[in-house]
């Protein structure tokens, strides 16, 4: 097909473009809408395929055959168009409430109006500073993943102060299901407070209580996104646990099959450093793509490109938790997370990321970065595609070329990032753990 595009530019998220089809490609459009409704439907008196133009017309109307030849027409013409432009559409390109239809041995014009992101500016362009954990394990953090290994060998005594019941307590108690929760119901239940699998509401009502109290505890939550469910237990508290951690000694060690603490300390240290090697890019660009973010000048990210970031998110979310073998009402209810909640953080991550995307791309655009056709091919030999030709001919072909383009040049604005960089290497496990001494 032979297409010719003009475009302008009316608003910053917008894109206006007269999109022009030869006559001699409408003709074989109308041929073909012909052909597919002589096969599709049976023509009295004539063998499928066979029947006339005539007979179609007065049977099913020229008008019908027409619309479909113009949908036929858009369908390859749409792709060619944002290939010419080399933009990404936020939402499905619009061409007004009353499209036009294509005329035989005329030339078809259309006009679409399609949303893109905003062409965005940064206060700087400057390359940011930002502040990075050293490649080397810090003693801090062999400190912080020893006490970890203490925790899991934790005992528990019981607490001799007659004292309330505080929020990260570990308290045993009797438990009468009184309704809609039997998985809570039991006698001398173990208790951890913090834990998440414990509804909120039934944690703050514990909290305060003191041994030997009896209460009654209700509560009411949507389930599932439904109506709400009204929930109550009894509850007698019968004591509080202290955890008690072992000393990190040499008979430690050996329980964990080390011969001393010093090589216990010395295989933490090598698997953090392991682990860094593994971690450290990602958290640089993380950081780096956060940093750069706080620079866009733009006030609002318009609400149809938010949503559409929204929804990349919602689905990468979604498939992980599916590779995982996990539902998403599985999941919130693990973490006792209510949907509008868990929809709230992930419209604000949403933003987020939108702000950061504008912000590669105003990067790319003031650093010229471009991605060429030897950077369409490696990015596609890296996805590991069977034929690489073939895979850029069908994006190409379907119109998602742009958004290969767009991608490549936010990771050229990143790795410009990563390259330049100021760097300050903080142990930032010891400032946390100096903070908190503090407090």
């Amino acid at each position: 097909m032979d297409i010719t595009v003009t475009a302008e530019r009316p608003d910053n998220d917008k894109v206006v473009a007269t999109i022009t089809v030869c006559a001699a490609d409408v003709d074989k459009a109308i041929a073909a809408a012909y052909k597919d409704i002589a096969r599709k439907y049976n023509f009295q008196g004539f063998r499928k395929g066979r029947a006339p133009r005539p007979v179609i017309d007065s049977l099913v109307g020229r008008a019908n055959v027409l619309a479909q030849a113009t949908e036929d027409v858009m369908n390859d013409a749409q792709p060619m168009m944002l290939e010419q432009l080399d933009i990404v559409p936020v939402d499905r390109p619009d061409y007004g409430e009353h499209p036009v239809a294509v005329v035989e041995h005329e030339d078809f014009t259309t006009t679409a109006t399609v949303l893109v992101p905003p062409a965005c500016e940064l206060d700087s362009y400057d390359a940011p500073a930002i502040n990075m954990p050293p490649a080397e394990a810090t003693e801090a953090e062999v400190d912080q993943q020893l006490e970890q290994l203490q925790s899991y060998r934790a005992t528990y005594e019981d607490e001799d102060e007659d004292r309330p019941v505080a929020a990260d307590d570990v308290i045993v108690c009797d438990i009468e299901n009184k309704q809609g929760v039997p998985e809570l119901a039991g006698e001398g239940r173990q208790l951890a407070l913090n834990g998440s699998y414990l509804p909120s509401d039934f944690v703050a009502g514990v909290i305060g209580m003191k041994r030997d109290e009896t209460k009654e505890i209700s509560w009411t939550k949507a389930v599932d996104g439904e109506s709400d469910h009204d929930f109550a237990v009894s509850v007698t508290l019968r004591g509080i646990k202290r955890s008690v951690l072992p000393a990190i000694d040499e008979e430690f060690a050996k329980g964990t099959g080390f011969d001393s603490v010093e090589a216990l300390r010395d295989a933490v240290r090598e698997e953090i450093e392991e682990d860094k090697k593994r971690s450290l890019p990602s958290l640089k660009e993380d950081r780096l793509v956060e940093e750069i973010g706080r620079h866009l000048t733009l006030e609002k990210v318009p609400e149809a490109y938010q949503n559409q970031v929204f929804s990349e998110l919602a689905q990468e979310f979604l498939g992980q938790l599916q590779r995982q073998g996990m539902s998403l009402d599985m999941y919130l209810a693990a973490r006792q997370i209510k949907s509008e909640d868990f929809l709230a953080d992930l419209r604000e991550q949403a933003g987020e990321r939108a702000r950061q995307s504008l912000a590669l791309d105003a990067l790319a655009t003031k650093l010229a970065l471009e991605a060429t056709e030897e950077d369409v091919r490696a990015e596609f030999e890296r996805a590991g595609v069977d034929d690489v030709d073939k895979s850029i001919a069908e994006f190409t072909q379907s119109g998602q070329m742009p958004a290969v383009r767009e991608s490549i040049r936010r990771t050229k604005a990143v790795n410009w990032l990563v390259e330049n960089a100021t760097v300050t290497e903080v142990d930032e496990v010891a400032e946390k753990r100096a903070q908190k001494d503090a407090e």
